[in-house]
């Protein structure tokens, strides 16, 4: 049987990087460096690849964890002594889950909503005040989308960091 435990490393150390790149690197340089609609659609392309690795990569590390040389297994997942894997892990992917398919759908319905009313308007949502009392309720609901998804992948980010240390304590 292969060792699984280069195979969970791995996808630990990929996970954590993603987020750590996507959060404080990537999203922070394109907001200073672009003009907020090359930002907005940069970040409407970048979104669903990392979301979906943000799902994807804690089943991995779920299901490469190990005693020894010899994989747990998805019953071995389920035996309480796990709980150190499997409930950082599920957080980690129920938080990637929300953002992908309830948040980003709702962050664009009203991205698009905006659009529409920046044309009633015949004004920027991200100009300088007044507004009209459609965009102000806009720009308020989208304040609020993404705000809990920023919640959300910092929570996602701190769980995968505490789970690091979970993950340090095995070696020897």
């Amino acid at each position: 049987m292969i060792d699984p435990r280069p195979f969970h490393v791995l996808s630990y150390g990929t996970l954590l990087g993603v987020q750590v790149y996507q959060t404080f690197v990537s999203g922070i340089v394109a907001f200073r460096a672009l003009p907020r609609p090359q930002f907005a659609s940069l970040q409407a392309a970048t979104f669903p690849v990392y979301f979906s690795l943000q799902s994807a990569l804690p089943v991995v590390v779920a299901l490469t964890a190990s005693k020894g040389a010899d994989a747990i297994g998805v019953s071995g997942l389920l035996a309480p002594e796990s709980r150190g894997t499997l409930v950082p892990m599920a957080t980690v992917l129920v938080t990637g889950l929300i953002n992908q398919f309830i948040l980003r759908p709702r962050t664009i319905n009203v991205m698009r909503e905006r659009k529409h009313q920046e044309t009633c308007d015949g004004k920027k949502s991200y100009d300088p005040a007044p507004h009209s009392k459609e965009m102000m309720a806009l720009n308020k609901r989208f304040g609020r989308i993404h705000g809990a998804s920023s919640l959300l992948n910092m929570v996602s980010l701190a769980v995968t960091i505490y789970y690091g240390a979970v993950l340090s304590k095995r070696i020897s």
